[in-house]
Protein backbone atom coordinates (compact mmCIF):
# COMPACT_ATOMS: atom_id res chain seq x y z
CA UNK A 1 0.00 0.00 0.00
CA UNK A 2 0.80 3.59 -0.85
CA UNK A 3 2.03 5.93 2.40
CA UNK A 4 -0.70 8.36 1.38
CA UNK A 5 -3.90 8.67 3.36
CA UNK A 6 -6.38 11.09 1.53
CA UNK A 7 -8.94 12.46 3.02
CA UNK A 8 -11.62 13.46 0.40
CA UNK A 9 -14.56 15.80 1.34
CA UNK A 10 -17.15 15.86 -1.05
CA UNK A 11 -19.31 18.95 -1.56
CA UNK A 12 -23.14 19.71 -3.58
CA UNK A 13 -23.23 16.52 -5.55
CA UNK A 14 -20.52 14.41 -4.78
CA UNK A 15 -21.48 11.89 -2.21
CA UNK A 16 -19.35 8.64 -2.92
CA UNK A 17 -16.14 7.83 -4.73
CA UNK A 18 -16.13 5.48 -7.22
CA UNK A 19 -14.04 3.01 -7.16
CA UNK A 20 -13.52 2.53 -3.53
CA UNK A 21 -12.50 -1.19 -3.06
CA UNK A 22 -13.18 -2.94 0.75
CA UNK A 23 -14.97 0.09 2.14
CA UNK A 24 -15.66 0.32 5.25
CA UNK A 25 -17.95 2.15 6.92
CA UNK A 26 -16.70 4.46 10.61
CA UNK A 27 -18.98 6.11 12.72
CA UNK A 28 -17.17 8.39 15.37
CA UNK A 29 -17.84 10.73 17.83
CA UNK A 30 -15.08 13.44 18.09
CA UNK A 31 -14.46 15.71 20.73
CA UNK A 32 -16.04 18.43 19.13
CA UNK A 33 -19.38 15.91 18.15
CA UNK A 34 -20.45 13.79 15.32
CA UNK A 35 -19.23 14.51 11.78
CA UNK A 36 -21.23 14.97 8.85
CA UNK A 37 -22.08 11.64 8.21
CA UNK A 38 -20.45 8.20 8.67
CA UNK A 39 -16.85 8.17 7.20
CA UNK A 40 -16.16 5.61 4.19
CA UNK A 41 -12.36 3.73 4.54
CA UNK A 42 -10.98 1.89 1.40
CA UNK A 43 -9.02 2.39 -1.43
CA UNK A 44 -8.42 2.92 -4.98
CA UNK A 45 -5.80 0.59 -6.55
CA UNK A 46 -2.94 1.10 -3.50
CA UNK A 47 -3.87 4.38 -2.57
CA UNK A 48 -5.86 4.07 1.07
CA UNK A 49 -8.91 6.83 0.79
CA UNK A 50 -11.53 8.42 3.53
CA UNK A 51 -14.55 9.90 2.44
CA UNK A 52 -16.94 12.63 3.80
CA UNK A 53 -19.92 13.78 2.14
CA UNK A 54 -19.76 17.40 3.70
CA UNK A 55 -23.28 18.03 3.90
CA UNK A 56 -24.02 14.02 5.14
CA UNK A 57 -26.13 12.03 2.78
CA UNK A 58 -29.55 13.46 0.97
CA UNK A 59 -27.44 16.90 1.40
CA UNK A 60 -29.16 17.39 5.00
CA UNK A 61 -26.93 20.04 6.28
CA UNK A 62 -26.31 23.44 5.25
CA UNK A 63 -23.06 25.17 4.78
CA UNK A 64 -23.35 27.37 8.21
CA UNK A 65 -24.52 23.95 10.46
CA UNK A 66 -21.69 21.32 8.87
CA UNK A 67 -19.68 20.38 11.97
CA UNK A 68 -16.42 21.47 10.52
CA UNK A 69 -14.01 20.73 14.01
CA UNK A 70 -15.75 17.14 14.03
CA UNK A 71 -15.02 16.63 10.55
CA UNK A 72 -11.28 17.62 10.28
CA UNK A 73 -11.25 15.60 13.84
CA UNK A 74 -12.26 12.67 11.96
CA UNK A 75 -10.17 12.46 9.15
CA UNK A 76 -7.28 13.27 11.54
CA UNK A 77 -7.81 10.67 13.92
CA UNK A 78 -8.90 8.12 11.11
CA UNK A 79 -4.80 8.70 9.91
CA UNK A 80 -5.23 10.87 6.97
CA UNK A 81 -2.06 12.42 6.04
CA UNK A 82 -3.78 15.11 3.54
CA UNK A 83 -7.19 16.44 2.84
CA UNK A 84 -9.01 17.32 -0.58
CA UNK A 85 -11.55 19.11 -0.71
CA UNK A 86 -14.35 18.97 -3.90
CA UNK A 87 -16.39 21.92 -3.86
CA UNK A 88 -19.22 23.50 -6.16
CA UNK A 89 -18.89 27.19 -6.21
CA UNK A 90 -19.98 30.08 -8.95
CA UNK A 91 -17.76 32.31 -10.73
CA UNK A 92 -16.63 35.92 -10.32
CA UNK A 93 -14.37 36.20 -13.09
CA UNK A 94 -15.45 35.63 -17.18
CA UNK A 95 -12.44 33.25 -17.79
CA UNK A 96 -13.78 30.92 -15.13
CA UNK A 97 -16.83 29.73 -17.27
CA UNK A 98 -19.26 26.85 -15.58
CA UNK A 99 -17.69 23.19 -16.01
CA UNK A 100 -14.15 24.00 -15.53
CA UNK A 101 -12.27 23.39 -12.19
CA UNK A 102 -10.24 25.85 -9.85
CA UNK A 103 -7.13 24.54 -7.87
CA UNK A 104 -7.72 27.60 -5.43
CA UNK A 105 -4.74 28.70 -3.70
CA UNK A 106 -5.71 31.30 -1.75
CA UNK A 107 -9.33 32.54 0.53
CA UNK A 108 -10.87 35.41 2.08
CA UNK A 109 -13.05 34.38 4.55
CA UNK A 110 -16.58 36.27 4.76
CA UNK A 111 -18.19 33.78 7.19
CA UNK A 112 -19.92 35.03 10.31
CA UNK A 113 -21.50 31.96 12.44
CA UNK A 114 -19.04 29.14 12.63
CA UNK A 115 -16.68 27.53 15.00
CA UNK A 116 -13.13 28.87 13.37
CA UNK A 117 -10.53 27.10 15.77
CA UNK A 118 -9.63 24.20 17.84
CA UNK A 119 -8.05 26.61 20.28
CA UNK A 120 -9.20 29.08 23.04
CA UNK A 121 -9.51 30.21 26.27
CA UNK A 122 -6.98 27.93 28.36
CA UNK A 123 -5.19 26.82 24.95
CA UNK A 124 -3.97 29.12 22.78
CA UNK A 125 -2.69 28.64 19.13
CA UNK A 126 -1.76 31.30 16.31
CA UNK A 127 -1.13 29.30 13.32
CA UNK A 128 -0.08 30.98 10.08
CA UNK A 129 -2.47 30.57 6.61
CA UNK A 130 -0.70 32.90 4.77
CA UNK A 131 -0.40 30.01 2.42
CA UNK A 132 -3.69 28.18 3.14
CA UNK A 133 -3.20 25.45 0.45
CA UNK A 134 -0.74 22.72 -0.38
CA UNK A 135 1.20 23.45 -3.62
CA UNK A 136 1.87 20.27 -3.38
CA UNK A 137 -1.04 18.37 -3.07
CA UNK A 138 -3.09 21.22 -5.50
CA UNK A 139 -0.63 20.37 -8.23
CA UNK A 140 -0.90 16.44 -8.31
CA UNK A 141 -5.22 17.32 -7.97
CA UNK A 142 -5.30 19.39 -10.76
CA UNK A 143 -3.05 17.44 -13.20
CA UNK A 144 -5.48 14.31 -12.13
CA UNK A 145 -8.41 16.34 -12.88
CA UNK A 146 -6.86 17.48 -16.22
CA UNK A 147 -6.14 13.55 -17.07
CA UNK A 148 -9.85 13.35 -16.18
CA UNK A 149 -10.74 15.45 -18.78
CA UNK A 150 -11.42 18.76 -16.73
CA UNK A 151 -10.03 22.40 -17.85
CA UNK A 152 -8.31 23.05 -15.07
CA UNK A 153 -7.40 26.63 -14.04
CA UNK A 154 -3.97 26.70 -11.87
CA UNK A 155 -4.73 29.29 -8.60
CA UNK A 156 -7.56 31.44 -7.56
CA UNK A 157 -9.40 33.24 -4.72
CA UNK A 158 -11.71 31.58 -3.27
CA UNK A 159 -14.27 33.91 -1.19
CA UNK A 160 -16.15 32.02 1.50
CA UNK A 161 -19.31 33.47 2.45
CA UNK A 162 -22.23 32.66 5.30
CA UNK A 163 -24.97 31.67 2.79
CA UNK A 164 -27.58 29.91 2.88
CA UNK A 165 -28.94 32.81 0.21
CA UNK A 166 -26.58 33.56 -3.17
CA UNK A 167 -25.05 36.76 -3.35
CA UNK A 168 -26.33 39.78 -3.97
CA UNK A 169 -25.51 42.06 -6.87
CA UNK A 170 -23.98 44.63 -5.13
CA UNK A 171 -21.91 41.84 -3.22
CA UNK A 172 -21.11 40.33 -5.89
CA UNK A 173 -19.25 43.27 -7.88
CA UNK A 174 -17.95 44.16 -4.78
CA UNK A 175 -15.84 40.68 -4.29
CA UNK A 176 -14.80 40.74 -8.01
CA UNK A 177 -13.23 44.31 -7.10
CA UNK A 178 -10.96 42.79 -4.07
CA UNK A 179 -9.81 40.58 -6.76
CA UNK A 180 -11.48 37.30 -6.03
CA UNK A 181 -12.28 34.25 -8.31
CA UNK A 182 -14.78 32.01 -7.09
CA UNK A 183 -17.46 32.04 -4.45
CA UNK A 184 -18.56 29.27 -2.22
CA UNK A 185 -19.95 28.49 1.13
CA UNK A 186 -17.49 25.94 3.07
CA UNK A 187 -14.17 25.79 2.56
CA UNK A 188 -13.44 28.06 5.50
CA UNK A 189 -13.41 27.60 7.96
CA UNK A 190 -12.28 24.24 6.87
CA UNK A 191 -9.14 24.98 5.45
CA UNK A 192 -8.02 27.00 8.71
CA UNK A 193 -8.98 23.81 11.14
CA UNK A 194 -6.97 21.70 8.73
CA UNK A 195 -4.01 23.84 8.96
CA UNK A 196 -4.56 23.74 12.79
CA UNK A 197 -4.62 19.84 12.59
CA UNK A 198 -1.67 19.69 10.17
CA UNK A 199 -3.06 18.55 7.71
CA UNK A 200 -2.50 19.64 3.59
CA UNK A 201 -5.30 20.79 2.52
CA UNK A 202 -5.98 21.81 -0.97
CA UNK A 203 -9.06 22.55 -2.84
CA UNK A 204 -10.63 21.94 -6.31
CA UNK A 205 -13.90 24.31 -6.75
CA UNK A 206 -16.08 22.91 -9.73
CA UNK A 207 -17.67 25.94 -11.40
CA UNK A 208 -21.37 25.19 -11.81
CA UNK A 209 -22.38 29.24 -12.31
CA UNK A 210 -21.67 32.45 -13.35
CA UNK A 211 -22.24 34.70 -9.94
CA UNK A 212 -25.15 36.96 -10.20
CA UNK A 213 -22.67 39.76 -11.28
CA UNK A 214 -23.48 39.33 -14.55
CA UNK A 215 -26.32 42.22 -16.07
CA UNK A 216 -27.08 40.31 -19.00
CA UNK A 217 -27.00 37.12 -17.22
CA UNK A 218 -30.20 35.47 -15.21
CA UNK A 219 -29.67 35.56 -11.30
CA UNK A 220 -28.47 32.12 -9.80
CA UNK A 221 -31.26 29.62 -9.47
CA UNK A 222 -30.64 26.03 -8.08
CA UNK A 223 -31.95 24.57 -11.38
CA UNK A 224 -28.65 25.65 -13.83
CA UNK A 225 -26.87 24.91 -10.88
CA UNK A 226 -27.88 21.26 -10.63
CA UNK A 227 -27.20 20.54 -14.13
CA UNK A 228 -23.67 21.37 -14.39
CA UNK A 229 -23.22 20.21 -11.17
CA UNK A 230 -23.74 16.94 -12.78
CA UNK A 231 -21.44 17.03 -15.50
CA UNK A 232 -18.73 18.40 -12.59
CA UNK A 233 -19.35 15.60 -10.46
CA UNK A 234 -18.42 12.67 -12.78
CA UNK A 235 -14.74 14.54 -13.69
CA UNK A 236 -14.64 14.83 -10.38
CA UNK A 237 -14.92 11.23 -9.29
CA UNK A 238 -12.60 10.49 -12.39
CA UNK A 239 -9.86 12.44 -11.04
CA UNK A 240 -9.69 11.04 -7.81
CA UNK A 241 -9.25 7.47 -9.59
CA UNK A 242 -6.01 9.39 -11.73
CA UNK A 243 -5.54 11.10 -8.87
CA UNK A 244 -4.71 7.55 -7.00
CA UNK A 245 -2.90 6.60 -9.84
CA UNK A 246 0.00 8.81 -9.46
CA UNK A 247 0.08 8.80 -5.87
CA UNK A 248 0.90 5.04 -5.34
CA UNK A 249 3.84 5.58 -7.34
CA UNK A 250 4.77 8.91 -5.72
CA UNK A 251 6.11 8.04 -2.08
CA UNK A 252 4.87 10.64 0.12
CA UNK A 253 7.05 12.56 2.08
CA UNK A 254 6.70 15.79 4.65
CA UNK A 255 4.81 18.84 2.66
CA UNK A 256 7.46 21.19 1.51
CA UNK A 257 5.67 23.98 2.95
CA UNK A 258 6.62 22.41 6.90
CA UNK A 259 2.80 21.83 7.12
CA UNK A 260 2.78 18.53 9.37
CA UNK A 261 5.03 20.90 12.09
CA UNK A 262 2.99 23.97 11.58
CA UNK A 263 1.93 23.54 15.21
CA UNK A 264 5.77 23.77 16.94
CA UNK A 265 5.66 27.37 17.07
CA UNK A 266 1.78 27.95 17.81
CA UNK A 267 0.90 27.16 21.40
CA UNK A 268 1.33 30.77 23.24
CA UNK A 269 -0.25 29.76 26.34
CA UNK A 270 2.37 28.19 29.16
CA UNK A 271 1.90 24.77 30.26
CA UNK A 272 1.31 25.17 33.36
CA UNK A 273 -1.60 27.23 32.32
CA UNK A 274 -3.13 24.92 29.85
CA UNK A 275 -7.11 23.90 31.00
CA UNK A 276 -6.72 19.91 31.25
CA UNK A 277 -10.22 19.84 29.71
CA UNK A 278 -9.47 21.88 26.11
CA UNK A 279 -5.92 19.68 26.26
CA UNK A 280 -8.11 16.37 26.42
CA UNK A 281 -10.19 17.53 23.47
CA UNK A 282 -7.13 18.13 21.01
CA UNK A 283 -6.04 14.64 21.30
CA UNK A 284 -6.14 13.84 17.70
CA UNK A 285 -5.51 17.31 16.21
CA UNK A 286 -2.44 18.93 18.77
CA UNK A 287 -1.62 15.17 19.93
CA UNK A 288 1.55 15.50 18.37
CA UNK A 289 3.18 18.55 19.79
CA UNK A 290 1.25 18.18 22.99
CA UNK A 291 2.72 14.76 24.03
CA UNK A 292 6.13 15.99 23.40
Amino acid sequence: MSNWVIGVIGGSGLYEIDGLENAEPVSLTTPWGDPSDTLIKGHVGAVEFVFLPRHGKGHRLTPTTVPYRANIDALKRLGCTDILSISACGSLQEQYAPGEFVMVDQFIDRTIARDKTFFGPGMVAHVSVADPVCGRLSQLAGDAAASAGAKVHRGGTYLAMEGPQFSSRAESHMYRAWGCDVIGMTNMPEAKLAREAELPYATMAMVTDYDCWRADAAAVEVTNVLEVMAANTAKAKAAIGQLAATLQDTPRTPSPQGIETCLDYALITAPDARDPGILAKLDAVAGRVLSA
